[in-house]
């Protein structure tokens, strides 16, 4: 007796454990779903949704998995209202699909934007209403089937539907959407803007989808429509007003041309020197120069004293005056040296042009002349560019001079021979390619993150340390260490400027949000290591996104599939007993990527992760 009443006891006290153990289990996607149920003001169809059970073993109505992973959320005819908590659903990062067919839901479209990984958005049949913002799409893109006909939504069809190029699937009938119809240069398989109060001509292009899909737009025209277009001029000032116009422009051309010829007239002595040497020799090189000869400390005297002179005479008249040496642990040189050097044009990047000055004494720096740093004064730029050259780490290029002129700077640095990450990555695949084992490639991407790091504490309180971090911006020693360069400009440029040519204003923090911060770096940061990982060059570098592959997408998509090991550069595949790591590394980039800010990671976090990965 005493022996049952002790095994009933252990059982008691067993199941008391277990139960006790699922309480304190919270899956967090039960939580999700939840609050995703609390926040609709109808949800008595959705009584399988109950506390403490797996949605997916315990099939809850309208989840959908795979491998016990939640996928798909099928919503449709529930008889449901309210709010949807987009907040909760950013909680499923798996969620690839979201279906709310023939619902009482209204009010502006959700903000489904948030969650970057979609694939599908079903919305038909509800009362959802006004305009939906232009770049509302442009973080969607991995969205392929799009259906939100019957609503009553207002407006111009998004512009950034056009940007999604896996999308197949675009249905919005029997809506509001006023403005002309817009071009896509992607394969759609079904469109339907059929019902809606559309205007002007169908774009040839869409001729395909036949008229249905354009019915019930009374002021549409073209085919496939039945209607022609009005080409002839409605009103008799029209062709007055085309005369004024083409005045006008031809107006502004002779003014654009006149202003060119003069510009190029004054263009100062660095640019005049390198183009007439290039004339003479017939290529890039110029001539050698001659360095006067002194020891380091008359050349750092002689220097610091044109320096002054410089400074004096640029806040004067904006004159050539000289460099003012920042570091001079390299050698000491002033601007006559520079002009004199042999020169090589190295390129136009997006900050401005680059040289490559290489002096007798066989020193090579490069010079960036950049004409758009007119956003602070004269004496905060001085105090910033000393600010740089007090810079020491090892994976940070110090710059080694400055030249201050109100129409333009010129900030100098060492030459590295090896070039770019971009370039050993996609330039010459060869020769320097061939040595980015995966060891080197490691030990780059921490190096990048190590030089993050002293970034983020040297400028921890300006909304982007970096701001303009991308693969060409990573500069290879001989060693193949890396050194960030191009940071830190962000409060010195034109803000106008900024946004067209600093990498961070192409990341879906400003394309999507008009907002910027120290997580966009990290959104960077997570672009480079993706293309280290995958070898590729990634689509985000364009500024129109047309080229190179969409890392981004690729990634999320293979890793959705279980497909990461397609990701590896074929030229890592053969290191197998470091797939692990890659595969680490891998989901580190992932992590930096998400589209949403909020989900990122850390600058600190992403850090320690790398750090963690041993070779």
């Amino acid at each position: 007796m005493a022996a049952a009443v002790h095994f009933h006891f252990h059982l008691f006290l067993l199941s008391t454990i277990l139960s006790f153990s699922s309480l304190f289990s919270i899956d967090p996607e039960n939580e999700a779903l939840l609050k995703l149920k609390k926040s609709f003001a109808t949800s008595d169809s959705l009584s399988s949704w109950v506390p403490n059970q797996n949605p997916c073993s315990s099939k809850w109505d309208g989840v959908i998995c795979n491998k016990n992973v939640i996928t798909n959320l099928h919503l449709s005819d529930k008889g449901l209202s309210g709010k949807i908590d987009i907040e909760a659903l950013m909680q499923i990062p798996s969620l690839r699909s979201i279906s709310l067919i023939n619902n009482k839901f209204s009010g502006p479209m959700p903000e489904f934007n948030k969650l970057g990984a979609l694939k599908a958005i079903y919305l038909t049949k509800n009362q959802f209403s006004g305009p939906i913002p232009s770049d509302f799409f442009s973080g969607l893109g991995s969205l392929k089937k799009i259906w939100i006909s019957n609503n009553n939504f207002s407006g111009n069809i998004p512009d950034s539907l056009r940007k999604l190029k896996f999308l197949n699937e675009l249905h919005l009938e029997n809506n509001v959407f006023s403005g002309p119809v817009p071009e896509f240069d992607h394969d759609i398989k079904s469109l339907n803007m059929s019902n809606n109060k559309l205007q002007g001509a169908i774009p040839a292009s869409m001729v395909k989808f036949g008229a249905n899909s354009f019915s019930g737009n009374d002021e549409l025209c073209g085919k496939p429509l039945d209607k022609d277009c009005d080409l002839e001029p409605k009103s008799g000032m029209s062709w007055t007003v085309k005369i004024i116009i083409i005045i006008v422009i031809a107006a502004v051309v002779a003014i654009a041309f006149i202003f060119m010829k003069s510009r190029r007239r004054i263009n100062d002595d660095f640019s005049a020197r390198s183009s007439e040497n290039h004339n003479q020799n017939n290529r890039v090189n110029v001539v050698q120069v001659h360095v006067p000869s002194s020891d380091h400390n008359r050349g750092s005297e002689h220097s610091t004293k044109r320096g002054s002179e410089s400074k004096k005479g640029s806040s004067r008249s904006g004159g050539m005056g000289d460099l003012i040496m920042l570091n001079d642990e390299k050698g000491v040189f002033g601007l006559p040296d520079l002009m004199k050097a042999a020169a090589e044009v190295l390129g136009n990047g997006g900050l401005g042009s680059a040289y490559k000055a290489a002096m007798a004494n066989g020193m090579s720096v490069v010079v960036k002349r950049m004409r758009e740093m007119n956003k602070v004064s004269r004496d905060i730029f001085d105090a910033e560019m000393r600010r740089f050259g007090r810079l020491r780490h090892p994976n940070i290029l110090t710059p080694l001079a400055y030249h201050y002129r109100r129409e333009e700077k010129l900030f100098v640095t060492e030459y590295m021979p090896k070039g770019s990450l971009l370039y050993v990555l996609h330039g010459d695949r060869g020769i320097s390619h061939a040595e980015l084992k995966w060891p080197t490639r490691l030990n780059i991407v921490k190096g990048i993150a190590r030089g993050l790091g002293f970034l983020y504490s040297e400028f921890s309180s300006e909304d982007l340390p970096h701001g303009n971090l991308k693969s060409s911006n990573v500069l290879l020693t001989e060693n193949y260490e890396p050194l960030l360069s191009d940071f830190a400009f962000h409060a010195l440029i034109n803000p106008s400027y900024s946004v067209q040519t600093m990498f961070a204003y192409k990341t879906p923090d400003y394309v999507q949000h008009q907002t910027i911060s120290q997580k966009t770096d990290v959104y960077c940061l997570g672009i480079i290591i993706l293309e280290m990982i995958t070898g590729k060059f990634p689509s985000q570098y364009h500024s129109n996104g047309k080229g190179g592959t969409d890392v981004v997408h690729w990634v999320f998509t293979s890793i959705c599939d279980r497909k990461e090991e397609d990701l590896i550069d074929p030229e890592l595949k053969s290191n197998t007993s470091s797939h692990n790591q890659m595969l680490q590394l891998l989901q580190v980039g992932a992590a930096c990527t998400e589209s949403n800010p909020e989900q990122r990671l850390s600058m600190k976090e992403a850090i320690r992760r790398i750090e963690e990965i041993q070779v």
